[in-house]
C-alpha cells in the first residue's frame, strides 16, 4: 500500500533516465513545482526542445554515476532491462525510485493531480486505472478552477490575520471554519477591510 506524502524538492537531486514520452512527461511534472531535473538518454524526442533551457539534459547511455547524487530517479527507459538495474541500484542506496515499467520495483509512483497556486489535489488508483485517475482529475479540474489560486491566496492571508486576532483557539478555529464557506469575492471585501 502506498503512503501519500509531499515532497519539499528544494535542495533534492533528481535524475530521470530516458528521452522518450514517458520521461518527457514525468520532466514536466517536475517542472511544474519549480524543479528542475538532469535527463539522461542518447535520444531524446523533439518535445525536449521546449523545456531545454529548465532542465540539463545528457546525452549519453546510463550510466550508475548519473545518479549517485540523487535521491529521487525515474527509470523511463524503453529498456526494461536497465530499468530494472537502475530500479535495484536505487532500492539498494535508499533513494526514491520510480521504475515507470515495474510498480513493483518502484518505492514511489506520483498520483494524477490538479494544481491551482498551493491548492494541490492528488488522485491515485495506486496504478490499478490510470483511466479512472484521469477521468476524476478533469472532474476536478472543472470544479476547482483557476479561481482557486487567487482563492487560496486570501485565505492564507485572512488566517494571518485571523490568527493574530484570536488568541481563544476554539475561536479562532470556528472564524477559519466559516472563512471557506465564501465566495472569493466576499473574501476579497473581508481582506480589503484587515
Amino acid at each position: 500500500m502506498l503512503y501519500p506524502i509531499n515532497l519539499e524538492l528544494k535542495n533534492i537531486n533528481i535524475t530521470v533516465v530516458g528521452g522518450g514520452e514517458v520521461a518527457y512527461r514525468k520532466c514536466k511534472n517536475f517542472l511544474d513545482f519549480g524543479k528542475s531535473v538532469r535527463v539522461v538518454s542518447p535520444r531524446f524526442i523533439d518535445e525536449f526542445e521546449l523545456i531545454k533551457n529548465d532542465i540539463e539534459l545528457i546525452y549519453d547511455e546510463y550510466k550508475e554515476e548519473y545518479i549517485k547524487d540523487s535521491f529521487i530517479v525515474v527509470a523511463g527507459t524503453n529498456n526494461k532491462a536497465i530499468n530494472k538495474n537502475i530500479g535495484i541500484y536505487c532500492r539498494e542506496c535508499g533513494k526514491l525510485v520510480n521504475v515507470v515499467d515495474d510498480i513493483e520495483l518502484s518505492n514511489y509512483t506520483v498520483p494524477s493531480y490538479v494544481k491551482r497556486g498551493d491548492l494541490l489535489i492528488s488522485i491515485s488508483t495506486g496504478g490499478k486505472s490510470p483511466s479512472l485517475s484521469s477521468k476524476i482529475k478533469k472532474e476536478l479540474e472543472e470544479k476547482y478552477d483557476d479561481s482557486y489560486e487567487e482563492y487560496i491566496n486570501i485565505l492564507g492571508e485572512i488566517r494571518k490575520e485571523v490568527i493574530k486576532k484570536y488568541k481563544n483557539i476554539s475561536e479562532r478555529k470556528k472564524v477559519l471554519n466559516s472563512l471557506i464557506n465564501l465566495s472569493l469575492e466576499e473574501l476579497i471585501i473581508i481582506k480589503n477591510n484587515l
